[in-house]
């Protein structure tokens, strides 16, 4: 049975955390180059890029570089040189925007379409499947329905966002930033002006909302969806955050490659797009995203629209929800909950003006009725039957950060003696995979041997000398190497000293290494460079259309005056932050709303 290969693409801020990442089991991680990756904050250099790619092909993991801003014509030749350098590095494929670069004299890496570049119908996807690219990231908004009938007319391999922050508008098609302080999302540096609180205005200037976080949305989770979405087409599933820490990426990775090894377990049909033994990945703390930053979750459009997809009180994380307050004075609080608190927790609540508070549990206790008992060196402002939530696990937070992943490549090893000494010789067990361009045939186990010329010694106790070299030859420590079974050919019973078989392992796993680093590059996907150089969707970094925001959340539907459930005109509203105005504009048979700027 062919089965369909499924990738878990992680985010990588720098080569620390895309080394956490894959250790965590992810399949491969995207990560930004020194320029136009953006992410301002999240460059990388080259060296650190190889460093990376080094790791990730060990597990035959690939390594993504994100140089998905806009780009000015004197930035090109920058541009190229950058190219030629991350596929020096071992990088798999690039994820890009702007179309100018299809016109460079580039190496013969894929291209993955950026969401950036708005996928979101039939003939975008199809445009850029006519245009060369090998993976297209489509666009957050699109429900199951939408996504298959993009599966069912074309044939590229398509990516889907799954986990972490949402923007407000389609992706690509931002401006507010640009337009309030010029900083351009589409160049990488979005200030991120639909977190902060705008106060809601109909068209004589009324205040409906006033002070509230109107654009901002919950994060994306759907982790429930995982196998509909593999069912509709979707083979890549990336978690968003490459300004996350490690933390966060450790955590969020595990999770999900817990999720679809389960989904492994029961559907053959299926397997992990990197080379490791599905159990490899065992996590020493407990795994779950409400755990790390969170704004609340949704899964956004994937079942049609729903109205709590908004974070409208705040747009920090909340964390988990661990219960509600069942007594209080200003100092403590007792909280009913089946969570275990410790000192040193941060918890947070919303009170009853509807805004956020923290707070630090100094002293924590088992009060009356076996509820814990919170004590705060400074009043909390908490109220009976507020609910309270955990932004900071104290005890979990530790085993996180101490966890190095337990992800392993199984060999087999084989001892044998030689004329002049010994050879030792190593094979793994997981055969690396094939891109979907290369003959199945080409792949092969990765073999490695060392020999070493030495005195050979008879063993006078042969049972225990046989056994501790058994012993010795199979302890390879905190290697990446996991080895399962062991050979031993000798014409006699033999006495090996453990110097000489810890420099034969030294030796053996210097050469696995380096085979698996090689065989994953030979083995690299490459681009057709025999394509469409005439390309219509190029767009003006500097230029701010009037539509500054085009988003499928609704403000009249999420406050509850959408026209089709009130039957009211859906007359144009304003949303206002400071010296800041813009106006909202709905386009009720599409379910569109779109920002505009304010014109006299």
């Amino acid at each position: 049975m062919k089965t369909r290969k499924i990738e878990l693409l992680s985010p990588a801020k720098d080569a620390e955390v895309g080394m956490a990442a894959i250790n965590h089991g992810a399949d491969a991680v995207y990560i930004g180059g020194p320029d136009f990756g953006a992410r301002e904050k999240a460059s990388n250099t080259i060296e650190d890029i190889e460093k990376l790619c080094r790791h990730a092909a060990l597990y035959d993991a690939k390594v993504y570089v994100t140089l998905n801003t806009l780009l000015y014509d004197n930035e090109l030749e920058r541009a190229r040189q950058l190219v030629y350098d991350f596929w020096n590095a071992g990088v798999d494929a690039l994820i890009v925007q702007d179309m100018k670069l299809l016109e460079l004299d580039l190496p013969p890496i894929p291209l993955h379409a950026s969401t950036q570049c708005d996928n979101l119908t039939v003939e975008r996807v199809q445009l850029l499947e006519q245009l060369g690219f090998s993976q297209v990231v489509l666009g957050r908004e699109l429900s199951l329905k939408q996504i298959r009938e993009i599966r069912e007319k074309t044939t590229v391999p398509l990516e889907f966002f799954v986990h972490g922050a949402l923007c407000v508008s389609h992706s690509g098609r931002c401006y507010l930033s640009q337009r309030i302080g010029n900083r351009s999302a589409n160049r990488g540096a979005c200030a991120q002006p639909c977190r902060l609180p705008w106060d809601l205005l109909d068209e004589d200037g009324n205040v409906l909302i006033k002070n509230r976080h109107l654009l901002s949305l919950r994060d994306l989770n759907n982790s429930a969806h995982l196998e509909e979405l593999m069912d509709v087409g979707i083979t890549s599933f990336k978690i968003e955050g490459r300004m996350k820490e490690a933390d966060y990426v450790k955590n969020v990775t595990a999770y999900y490659r817990w999720k679809l090894d389960e989904i492994f377990e029961r559907c053959p049909e299926y397997e992990p797009s990197s080379c490791r033994d599905a159990k490899s990945c065992v996590s020493t703390f407990e795994v779950n995203p409400e755990k790390s930053f969170n704004r609340g979750f949704t899964d956004f459009f994937i079942n049609g629209r729903q109205k709590d997809i908004g974070s409208p009180f705040t747009p920090k994380s909340m964390g988990e929800y661990i219960g509600e307050v069942t007594w209080c004075n200003p100092l403590r609080m007792e909280i009913d909950t089946e969570k275990t608190l410790h000192n040193g927790d941060g918890l947070c609540f919303l009170n009853q003006e509807n805004e956020l508070v923290g707070l630090r549990a100094d002293v924590v206790s088992v009060g009356r009725d076996a509820k814990f008992c919170v004590s705060t060196n400074k009043p909390h402002g908490a109220y009976r039957g507020a609910e309270i939530y955990r932004n900071y696990d104290l005890e979990w937070q530790k085993q996180v950060d101490a966890s190095k992943g337990n992800r392993k490549i199984d060999i087999d090893l084989m001892l044998a003696e030689t004329e002049d000494g010994y050879e030792f010789c190593g094979r793994t067990r997981c055969v690396p995979t094939t891109t979907p361009h290369r003959d199945a045939s080409n792949a092969s186990a990765v073999n490695a041997s060392v020999a070493i010329n030495c005195e050979k010694i008879l063993a006078n106790n042969p049972e225990k000398v046989t056994e501790n070299i058994r012993k010795k030859a199979l302890q390879w420590g905190d290697t990446v190497f996991n080895p399962v079974n062991l050979e031993l050919r000798f014409a006699e019973p033999r006495l090996i000293p453990a110097s000489v078989i810890g420099e034969m392992k030294r030796d053996l796993v210097s050469k696995l290494t380096e085979e698996l680093i090689e065989n994953h590059r030979n083995n690299r996907e490459t681009r057709c460079a025999d394509v469409a150089r005439n390309v219509s969707i190029q767009i003006d970094p500097d230029e701010i259309p009037d539509t500054l925001m085009t988003c499928h959340h609704c403000i009249r539907y999420a406050n509850g005056m959408c026209s089709k459930e009130t039957g009211q005109k859906a007359t144009p509203l304003y949303i206002r932050n400071g010296e800041n105005t813009f106006r909202l504009e709905f386009d009720c048979r599409n379910c569109v709303m779109r920002v505009l700027s304010v014109t006299d």
